[in-house]
């Protein structure tokens, strides 16, 4: 039986994923996706790669944030809380 850090890290090695879309694929909570998703970039090896697109403000476009592994509540250029989830995948 895998753990929810391991069916995480291979559903990433197949498309790229939002923590949304992972919890409702596998049924966990997105704060604990998130939580999981630190764990899973640091115990990639070195043959592959643990990607992540940023969140990106839908209103100006700003993706600077300080942590992409974390979705933020609201941007900090123009303080719109319209804000794309970042997206992760293993390749």
């Amino acid at each position: 039986m895998e753990t929810t850090r391991q069916r995480i890290a291979d559903v990433l090695r197949e498309e790229p994923r939002t923590a949304s879309g992972i919890a409702a694929e596998l049924s966990v909570p997105t704060p604990t996706v998130y939580e999981h998703l630190e764990h899973v970039s640091r115990s990639v090896d070195g043959e592959e790669s643990f990607l992540v697109s940023p969140p990106t403000c839908r209103d100006c476009g700003f993706d600077g944030f300080d942590d992409p592994l974390n979705a933020p509540s609201r941007c900090p250029s123009c303080k719109s809380e319209r804000i794309d989830e970042p997206a992760f995948v293993i390749r």
